[in-house]
């Protein structure tokens, strides 16, 4: 199944439940694709049509100084207890502060969502069941995260820019999606990627 244009994003989650489970009992997906290409809005969507499956953001992983360093931390908090089946208990950054000051705990759950750029890199692939890909080109993406987040935060964007353009130089996700889903007017255009396999 390719998928098409649709609201409904039943299809792909009766799709992502019938896969085997990837991380101990959990079905790890993740949704990635370049800052401001939507990530955060179609996770939730999913997380609904998949009847209010958890989602983890790695930008309450990231920090100030580690943009995308952020590998050691969702494997000890995360991937290592789901993988045995228990609950995991994750820090949650406060970007206001600049520190960790509050903890969520995160049980075991059929399917589990992580949204986040940089989500499919390599050290967290081997404990997914599917990748979805974000399909708007980078440019784009980062024009529509700046007008989200406003000239108060322009600074922050100068060096996120540099930072991610260096991340997905040696760590690429959008090769190794399974899906890639595009934003529509009237829903979300969600495609098996040509050379994946079904």
């Amino acid at each position: 199944m390719t998928g098409g244009m649709t609201g409904d994003l039943a299809w792909l989650a009766a799709r992502l439940r019938a896969l085997p489970p990837s991380c101990g009992p959990v079905r790890l997906i993740a949704v990635d694709g370049h800052a401001g290409s939507g990530k955060s809005t179609f996770a939730g969507r999913l997380a609904e049509a998949l009847g209010g499956a958890p989602v983890v953001h790695t930008d309450d992983l990231a920090t100030h100084e580690e943009l995308f360093a952020w590998s050691g931390r969702f494997g000890a908090q995360v991937l290592e207890p789901l993988s045995r089946g228990e609950t995991a208990r994750y820090e949650i950054y406060d970007w206001a502060r600049g520190e960790f000051n509050e903890a969520r705990e995160l049980a075991p759950a059929p399917v589990v969502l992580v949204e986040g750029v940089g989500t499919g890199r390599r050290a967290i692939r081997p404990y997914l069941a599917c990748l979805l890909w974000m399909e708007l080109a980078r440019e784009h993406s980062w024009e529509r995260g700046q007008l989200r987040d406003g000239p108060d935060l322009s600074a922050f964007w100068s060096g996120w820019i540099p930072a991610e353009r260096a991340h997905f130089a040696v760590d690429p996700s959008r090769p190794y999606a399974d899906f890639l889903v595009r934003q529509g007017r009237m829903g979300y255009e969600v495609r098996m990627r040509p050379s994946a396999t079904p």
